[in-house]
């Protein structure tokens, strides 16, 4: 093991270690693969069919009744797999729902900042705005819900998230929409407060990316049908056929073209997770993985979260602070543990603060996390010694 009291670039350099994580895939999207997974293990029996076929169909509909039920997801709510990640789903839900209301938007982090960008320079909305530093959560009691509200249910960027649900009330007039992309299967989520939810499967399940998926409560169904946006919708954005829901994009008919090599890819880690116990057994791995990181942030002086408060402190894209570290310093951190082949993709986002960010999701063996704390004490020595 490293010896701790050597990490000080005051003393000599950090030790080598001797062992790496056996799967260093530390990136916050797209993410580790599943444990045990493997190319050979996915059906192929609908790659080069239609997806419009009966097999194409069933494979759709069946990854779209296996996320249902890992996360307990009530028969009121709709799921649909749609283009674009979930930055394709989300924009499809604000363009196609937003106008009705006010609308206020909440960021604390570069994607919340995106939804900002779109209702107020491209939709031209006008929205309330109310922001947060990186590694700070707004003051949450201060939304009024008389407004559809836009919000990051996880800050994949910042590593803050909202607790729970119980700032939204029951009894909201306007619809909420949850970017929830690095938080389903990571957390409990009440669905009885969320109107609209978007992630990708890129995140918790560790799946491939270019497709979204969008939940849809009754509520939202409710506005769609009985709201006309006053801009024009792209093909891939259209949820409504004559004047009706179109209940086949949430029965596994897409609107364009999916890969179901994609499809098949999260199918295995839906089944993988089920094997597990469901949703509560992914939110135990999560738990432990963010754990194992803050116990090795608690045992070093240098290594800080930006996410000061706990309570708010993701538990998936897990946002560090290094002491007096730039830029710089972070590119030449990451670049000496990922040469070493003991961490790959653990910069921070190009727009956050400098530090490291460390994907604790499902699919990351807590092993890997323990394994990685004394090669993060080498490489900070050997980048400071040369600085």
């Amino acid at each position: 093991m490293t010896d701790l009291t050597a990490v000080d670039a005051t003393l000599a350099p950090a030790a080598k270690p001797v062992s790496r994580p056996a799967r260093p895939f530390f990136s916050s999207g797209p993410c580790a693969k599943p444990p045990g997974w493997d190319a050979a293990k996915l059906a192929t029996e609908s790659l080069g069919r239609s997806h419009r076929a009966k097999i194409g169909k069933t494979r759709l509909a069946y990854s779209i009744d296996l996320m249902r039920e890992m996360l307990n997801l009530p028969d009121t709510h709709r799921i649909g797999i749609v283009p674009g990640s979930d930055t394709g789903a989300f924009e499809m839900a604000m363009w196609t729902m937003l106008g009705a209301r006010p609308v206020t938007t909440l960021a604390w982090e570069s994607f919340g900042e995106g939804w900002v960008t779109d209702a107020a320079k491209q939709l031209k909305l006008d929205p309330t705005v109310i922001r947060a530093d990186y590694g700070q959560l707004p003051d949450l009691s201060t939304v009024d819900f008389s407004n559809d509200v836009l919000f990051t249910w996880n800050g994949t960027t910042s590593g803050v998230r909202v607790p729970n649900a119980d700032w939204i009330p029951a009894d909201r007039e306007g619809l909420t929409f949850a970017d929830a992309t690095s938080a389903v299967f990571a957390y409990d989520i009440d669905w009885t407060k969320i109107d609209v939810a978007t992630f990708s499967w890129q995140k918790v399940l560790g799946g491939e990316g270019g497709h979204g998926v969008l939940i849809l409560g009754p509520r939202a169904v409710e506005r769609l049908e009985n709201h006309t946006p006053a801009w024009p919708l792209p093909k891939v954005f259209r949820l409504m056929a004559k004047g009706k829901l179109a209940e086949g994009v949430f029965k596994g008919e897409t609107i364009n073209t999916p890969s179901m090599l994609a499809v098949e890819d999260a199918i295995f880690a839906l089944e993988w997770g089920k094997s597990l116990g469901g949703l509560q057994g992914l939110i135990a791995r999560s738990n432990a993985n963010a754990a194992a990181l803050n116990k090795i942030v608690e045992e070093r002086d240098w290594l800080g979260h930006l996410a000061a408060d706990e309570a708010s402190r993701s538990t998936t894209s897990v946002c560090l602070t290094v002491e007096g570290a730039d830029e710089a310093f972070i590119k030449a951190f990451a670049a000496l543990l990922e040469k070493e082949g003991a961490a790959y993709d653990v910069a921070g986002y190009r727009d956050a603060p400098a530090g490291l960010r460390i994907w604790c999701g499902a699919t990351v063996e807590t092993a890997d996390i323990e394994a990685l704390g004394p090669w993060l004490d080498w490489a900070y020595a050997q980048t400071k010694a040369a600085a």
